[in-house]
């Protein structure tokens, strides 16, 4: 298996969503960020297309250490190693605010990851031990902006926005949040009140708020293909590399 791996073209395709002139785009990266090196003790086995690949495949698939060393021709241990080694150097490079930032119109939300390290989550309104995960989105070509490191799943999305230190990096942006943003400086529905409901304005204004906002959830969607954000495993900072990473696949994926 790991020589039809490295030999057909569709295997890459199959098992990481990227064509090969992506997946060619997200190894130039990784290599960029020294990559290539294997520390201290035994060179790898395996090249760094291939590890970047294993790297790939497992945040696509979620498969198991176990599951994944018979494709690759390695150990369990290895892949391990590999996905700790390389896993923070897919992750996606922030994008800044560009010179016209008025113009630019970019959308976040929150999304409740579940995982296995009690350290990084808690049991959520899904029954589940979660963190939440907040992502910002642009609204025109639906790339990923930047993410957030992980909260506890009970933390409401306003807390998590005020505390990842976003707000700093949407300085100039007009950006869009649900009614869980209110008080944040975000632009949001308009809310009923007791006594006085919305106005015919106000609930066109909410019709169309709802109509760019879902944006953000449809990338969201796309981003959990990746069967690492529906059960990572993954301890400590595990969670923060794959989500950074499955952006920065999700980003590569839309760009020709």
């Amino acid at each position: 298996m790991a020589g039809v791996l490295r030999a057909e073209r569709v295997w890459v395709e199959t098992f990481t969503g990227l064509r090969v002139d992506q997946f060619g785009r997200l190894l130039r990266a990784v290599r960029e960020r020294g990559g290539e090196g294997c520390g201290w003790g035994r060179p790898w086995r395996l090249p760094l297309p291939e590890r970047v690949l294993l790297v790939a495949v497992y945040y696509r698939t979620n498969l198991t250490m176990r599951q994944l060393a018979p494709l690759f021709g390695i150990s369990p241990a290895t892949v391990c190693r590999v996905i700790q080694r390389l896993g923070p150097l897919l992750a996606l490079e922030p994008v800044r605010p560009p010179q016209q930032a008025a113009d630019r119109l970019w959308i976040v939300d929150g999304t409740l990851v579940p995982v296995r390290d009690r350290t990084v989550g808690t049991s959520s309104r899904n029954y589940r031990f979660s963190a939440n995960v907040q992502v910002i989105v642009d609204a025109d070509t639906r790339l990923v902006i930047a993410t957030a490191r992980p909260v506890p799943g009970t933390t409401a999305d306003a807390k998590a926005w005020r505390e990842s230190g976003l707000a700093e990096h949407c300085e100039g942006v007009t950006v869009l949040g649900d009614g869980a943003y209110i008080n944040t400086g975000l632009i949001v529905p308009h809310r009923k009140r007791p006594g006085r409901p919305l106005l015919k304005g106000e609930e066109e204004d909410n019709a169309a708020h709802r109509k760019v906002r879902a944006r953000v959830e449809h990338v969201i969607g796309r981003m959990k293909n990746h069967k690492i954000l529906r059960d990572c495993r993954q301890h400590g900072n595990g969670l923060h590399h794959a989500v950074q990473a499955v952006a920065h696949m999700h980003n590569l994926a839309l760009t020709a």
